[in-house]
C-alpha cells in the first residue's frame, strides 16, 4: 500500500521484481508467439511505483542458426523516462 511504502521511505508501493520480469516475458510472447524463453535476467535500478505508466522495450542483439536469439530488455517510466529495469533474455523462436 502506498501509505506504508512512503512511511518506509519509498516513493509509493513498489512493483515486485518478479512482476517486472512477467511484463517483459509477456512482451516477448506478444512479439514472438509460440517462442520459448530459455533465460531471463534482470537488474532493478530504481523502484517502479504501482500505477506509474511504463514502456517495455526489447532489442534483438544476436541471432543463432537454430532460431535462438538474445534480446536486451528495458522497462522505463513514461513520466520521467527513467529506466527502472534492464535485462537480457535468451529466446528460442517457434519454427
Amino acid at each position: 500500500d502506498h501509505e506504508y511504502a512512503r512511511a518506509e521511505g519509498l516513493p509509493g508501493a513498489v512493483i515486485p521484481g518478479i512482476m517486472s520480469q512477467g511484463q517483459l516475458a509477456a512482451m516477448i510472447h506478444r512479439w514472438a508467439p509460440g517462442s520459448t524463453i530459455l533465460e531471463i535476467d534482470t537488474i532493478f535500478r530504481t523502484p517502479m511505483v504501482v500505477g506509474t505508466p511504463v514502456v517495455c522495450r526489447g532489442a534483438v542483439t544476436n541471432v543463432e542458426d537454430d532460431g535462438t536469439i538474445d534480446v536486451d530488455l528495458t522497462i522505463q517510466s513514461e513520466e520521467s523516462g527513467a529506466t527502472g529495469v534492464l535485462g537480457t533474455a535468451r529466446v528460442r523462436l517457434a519454427h
